[in-house]
C-alpha cells in the first residue's frame, strides 16, 4: 500500500516526537522509580499539544484527523522510553474516551469527552475485574435502576488511571440473567459517593503508570450518565476494543524497531574475544529474522488500520467481522515477536542487560503486558477461530 500519512500528519508525528523526546523522555528513570509521573502536568501538556484529541471530530471536541493520526501518535509516544506514561495517554485517547464520543450525548460530550481531549479531565477504563479479564461477560458489577438513577455494587481491578483519574467509562450488569447481552456502559465520576481506591497495584512493569483496584459501595449516578442503550455494552465495548488492540500493534512495533535499533548499535561497540558482537553470524541471523517480523508486524497492522479507518471513519458503520478477524491476529503476530524481540535484545546484552538501571530490562519488563493487555493472546486465538468458522 502506499503511505497513509499527508503532511498533516507528518506535521503531528513531529509534535508527538518532540514530546516524546524533550519533555517526557528526561524524567524516565525518575518517574520509574517512584512508580508515577505528574499525570495533570502530563495530561494537559499533551491536550494543549492537541496530541489527545487528533482523531476526534471538531464536534466532539478533537481536531477533526481520522485514524492514522493514532497511528503517527503511537509511533512515536514509545520514543519518551516510558512505556506506562504511554499507556496512560493511550488509556485517554484511545481505550476510555471512543465509546463516549460513539454514543454520547450532547451534554455527556461536554462534561466528559471534550474535557479529556483537552487534558483538563482524565480517564480510565473500567472493565475488568479480579474474575474477568479477557472473558468480559464474566463481570459481575451490577447496576440496579432506582428511580431516575442507577445504583452500582461492585468490583473493578487493573485500572490503569484509576488512582487518578477524573471519571471512569464503567461497564455494568443491567440484566446480570442475560449474561454478555445484559451489559451498559456508564459515565461515573470519581468523586462519587461509595467509590473509592481498595489499593494501588503494583506492577511487573509499565512502573510509572498507576494502576488501581477500585470497589463500588452502592454507587448511585443519574440515568444520564448512561452510555448508548442499556443493556447493548457488551457489543460497544467489543467495538470500542478494536482500537485498543489497534494501538497496542502500532506501538509495540514502533517499540521493536527503536529496541533493535539500540541494541545492534551496541553490538558494534561491545567486543567478545576480538570481535564485535554484532559480528557474530549467529546474531545477525537472529536479527535479520527478528527485523523481517517486524516489518511483517508494521505491514499487518498497517492492513488493519487501513480496514478500520475505512469502515469507522469512512463509511461510519460498525466493523466487520473480517476486520475484527484481522486486528485478533494482528495483536498474536505483534505481541508474540515483539516479546521474543525484546528477549533477545536482554540476553545480547549479557550483564548488562539484566541491570535495573538500563533501558533494555525496562523494555524486557514492560514487554510482557503485550500478550495480556487488551485480550491474551490465547484468547485473541480463539476469537479468530471462531470467526474461521472453527
Amino acid at each position: 500500500m502506499s503511505s497513509p500519512f499527508t503532511e498533516q500528519h507528518e506535521q503531528f508525528r513531529k509534535t508527538v516526537r518532540a514530546f516524546a523526546e524533550k519533555e517526557l523522555a528526561p524524567h524516565a528513570e525518575a518517574w520509574e522509580h517512584a512508580e508515577t509521573f505528574p499525570a495533570r502536568e502530563v495530561f494537559k501538556r499533551a491536550g494543549d499539544l492537541g496530541i489527545l484529541g487528533a482523531h476526534y471530530a471538531e464536534d466532539k471536541g478533537g481536531s477533526g484527523g481520522d485514524f492514522w493520526f493514532t497511528v503517527a501518535k503511537t509511533e512515536e509516544l514509545p520514543r519518551s522510553g516510558l512505556a506506562g506514561v504511554t499507556m496512560a495517554l493511550l488509556v485517554q485517547s484511545d481505550m476510555a474516551t471512543p465509546v463516549i464520543a460513539d454514543l454520547g450525548t450532547k451534554e455527556q460530550i461536554e462534561e466528559f469527552l471534550a474535557p479529556a481531549l483537552a487534558g483538563d479531565k482524565i480517564a480510565a477504563l473500567g472493565v475488568s475485574e479480579p474474575a474477568a479479564g479477557s472473558d468480559v461477560a464474566g463481570i459481575k458489577t451490577v447496576a440496579k435502576r432506582d428511580g431516575d438513577d442507577y445504583v452500582l455494587t461492585g468490583q473493578k481491578t487493573y485500572i490503569t488511571n484509576g488512582t487518578q483519574c477524573d471519571f471512569i467509562t464503567l461497564l455494568a450488569k443491567t440484566n446480570p440473567e442475560a449474561g454478555a447481552h445484559g451489559c451498559s456502559f456508564f459515565l461515573v465520576p470519581a468523586k462519587s459517593a461509595g467509590l473509592g481506591v481498595s489499593k494501588k497495584l503494583r506492577k511487573i512493569g509499565n512502573h510509572s503508570s498507576d494502576t488501581a483496584e477500585l470497589f463500588l459501595d452502592e454507587v448511585r449516578v443519574p440515568k444520564r450518565y448512561l452510555l448508548g442503550e442499556e443493556n447493548m455494552g457488551f457489543m460497544y465495548l467489543m467495538q470500542n476494543f478494536q482500537s485498543e488492540r489497534l494501538v497496542a500493534c502500532t506501538s509495540a512495533t514502533a517499540s521493536g524497531f527503536g529496541a533493535l535499533e539500540r541494541t545492534m548499535e551496541f553490538g558494534r561497540d561491545r567486543k567478545v574475544m576480538g570481535k564485535p558482537i554484532i559480528k557474530r553470524e549467529y546474531w545477525q541471523h537472529k536479527f535479520v529474522d527478528h527485523a523481517i517480523n517486524l516489518e511483517a508486524g508494521k505491514a499487518l497492522s498497517y492492513k488493519a488500520c487501513e480496514a478500520y479507518q475505512r469502515e469507522k471513519y469512512e463509511l461510519k458503520t460498525t466493523l466487520s467481522m473480517e476486520t475484527v478477524k484481522l486486528i485478533s491476529m494482528c495483536k498474536v503476530f505483534v505481541a508474540e515477536n515483539v516479546s521474543k524481540l525484546i528477549d533477545d535484545c536482554l540476553q545480547f546484552h549479557g550483564g548488562a542487560g539484566y541491570i535495573e538501571e538500563g533501558w533494555v530490562a525496562r523494555a524486557w519488563r514492560d514487554q510482557r503486558l503485550l500478550r495480556i493487555g487488551g485480550g491474551t493472546t490465547e484468547v485473541m486465538r480463539y476469537y479468530v477461530a471462531k470467526l474461521m468458522g472453527m
